[in-house]
């Protein structure tokens, strides 16, 4: 018996519901509401980023965030050898910018980039010019757990854009305006 009460009859079995159990978890995730962000860093081999949602305000004193990043994506390696990223919150009209960076349409690695203007602010992590905000962080921990890393970041420079605009958000498998 399990600490549930179910009796798990073999291995095999357990794994089987373990599978049915991670995809339940995934299709009730995506009815969870996200804001979309282009996770940026300057990695040993050039630019690298992502498109994710999971971004989370940790302190704001000291001002600190987590973003969990899958290791098998480029800009995790890239996060890693930096040690440091900018999480890039984006509006409605970067939409096709966080479908490239999400890895539709098959541009890999520093091609992303020839999308959208880009600087940089403290930690030289590439900053979205017109991004709704921006976070550079510099990497202060990390933890590995299942397929991902938890990267804590302390906030070295914040930028926030100048005009309101809708931003980008991501349920139920799709990018859809906010507000």
């Amino acid at each position: 018996m399990t600490s549930t009460g179910v009796a798990e009859t073999d291995g095999a079995a357990a794994g089987a519901a373990a599978m049915a159990a991670a995809a339940d978890f995934r299709a009730a995730m995506r009815e969870l509401a996200g804001g979309v962000t282009i996770i940026t860093a300057a990695g040993p081999n050039g630019p690298r980023g992502l498109t994710a949602t999971a971004v989370c305000s940790v302190s704001a004193e000291p001002p600190t965030l987590l973003v969990c990043v899958n290791r098998a994506t480029e800009g995790h390696g890239a996060i890693d050898g930096a040690g440091s990223f900018c999480v890039n919150v984006t509006a409605t009209e970067h939409r096709d910018l966080a479908e490239h960076f999400a890895g539709r349409g098959g541009l890999r690695g520093a091609e992303r980039f020839l999308h959208g203007r880009w600087d940089t602010l403290a930690t030289g992590a590439p900053v979205l010019a017109d991004a709704l905000a921006a976070f550079d962080c510099r990497v202060i921990q990390r933890l590995d757990w299942g397929t991902h890393t938890v990267f804590l970041g302390a906030v070295a420079a914040t930028r926030i854009a100048a005009a309101e605009r809708p931003a980008l958000v991501y349920r139920g498998g799709a990018f859809h305006a906010a507000g």
